[in-house]
């Protein structure tokens, strides 16, 4: 996904904009039997964690939008699933041209046309700013759940103002996550590359064209892996870290108090406990996905060498980790979360059976007034 960007301008650092050709000899075979594989199966698999992310992240915000469903927390999780749909959706199509099956432009010049290849520029241009926003929502997650948790503002009015306040971070994530990766976007052009009577398209980076302009590559690349990357999962560790802290020890007394209190109370702490919970399987996930990224984009960017041996073989299978993550958020909730669960289960599979009942009935009663009447006989004929 956004990774494919910084393998394109890795590419042209350290080959001059030529095509790289790995040197078997130097790298770990394991990596590149596995990185071969993979390749088989990527474009495949990815298809399928796509269109399962898709439709359950449907689900996701439609029942994140309902009217009883509305609190701060579960605003930040619908545009979260609105940013992983924006992520999967375009990558269906660059997938399914390139990787279905994997194909070079000497093999297949049919798919490196001007069209594909530019659809692959601004792909993985707009994919890396959905991704981006994710991540960042994740961050404002723990720390929204992190500061609700030790406040003591609650009712209508703490609620409306929480509203208010997740409302404007999210236009706030949204914006600056567009406009911090600017640089990003301006990095790239389509090349001709004439193949006999074919020509075909590579993307080239502009900023390379110069020895002079070769750090504001590279430093674009070291600000994408920090600021995309490395701070958000360090703002992470540090929330989520606070969030089991305060529900380890502090939810220790808390419990000895609620002992003495109305079930009513016991109940919504144990709801609120169970959503924080989620939040932290949610929030610890993107840590697994995108701390090794970075550190394998700074690597790149700062080891010879380490881009073509370890990260560019490594790169379809991040690019799938990634797309997993955007996916698994609809199963996790269904599991963790009984409030979820009931309102999928009256949307979606109650309204369906009735729907399908109200159906039979219907094609019953048509039959029944199809039916002849019987022929009375008289007496007499």
């Amino acid at each position: 996904m956004e990774d494919s960007y910084h393998e394109m301008a890795m590419d042209s650092k350290e080959n001059g904009g030529d095509e790289v050709h790995m040197d078997p000899a130097k790298l770990s075979h394991g990596l590149l039997a596995f990185h071969l594989w993979f390749q088989g199966v990527h474009g495949y698999a990815s298809i399928v964690v796509c269109v399962f992310g898709i439709t359950t992240n449907f689900f996701n915000i439609t029942i994140l939008m309902r009217k009883d469903m509305r609190t701060p927390t579960n605003f930040l999780l619908m545009w979260l699933a609105v940013a992983d749909v924006l992520t999967m959706l375009p990558y269906i199509p660059f997938v399914a041209n390139f990787y279905c099956p994997p194909s070079t432009p000497y093999d297949a010049p049919e798919r490196f046309t001007y069209g594909w290849v530019m659809y692959m520029l601004l792909m993985v241009n707009f994919v890396a700013t959905t991704h981006t926003i994710s991540i960042w929502i994740g961050v404002s997650l723990a720390a929204f759940r992190f500061i609700q948790m030790k406040s003591t503002s609650r009712g209508p009015l703490a609620k409306e103002r929480r509203m208010k306040q997740v409302k404007a971070i999210t236009v706030i994530v949204y914006v600056l996550s567009a406009l911090v990766l600017i640089p990003n976007y301006m990095t790239n052009e389509l090349q001709p590359m004439p193949m006999g009577n074919v020509t075909v398209y590579s993307l080239k980076d502009l900023k390379l064209a110069t020895n002079e302009t070769e750090n504001i590559v590279l430093a674009n690349v070291i600000t994408y892996a920090v600021v995309a990357k490395l701070i958000p999962c360090f703002l992470i560790l540090i929330f989520s870290g606070s969030l089991v802290y305060h529900l380890s020890v502090k939810g220790r007394s808390r419990r000895r108090r609620l002992a003495t209190s109305s079930c009513s109370k016991t109940s919504k702490h144990a709801r609120q406990a169970t959503t924080t919970r989620m939040l932290l399987v949610v929030i610890i996930l993107f840590i697994i996905t995108e701390l090794p990224q970075g550190v394998l984009i700074l690597l790149s960017a700062n080891v010879p060498g380490f881009y073509d041996n370890v990260y560019n073989l490594l790169g379809d299978l991040m690019d799938f980790i990634a797309l997993l993550n955007n996916a698994i958020n609809f199963v996790l909730y269904c599991i963790m979360s009984q409030q979820f669960r009931s309102r999928f289960v009256q949307m979606y599979l109650r309204r369906r059976g009735m729907h399908l009942k109200s159906i039979s009935e219907s094609t019953m009663s048509e039959k029944m007034s199809l039916r002849e009447p019987p022929t009375r006989t008289t007496g007499a004929e």
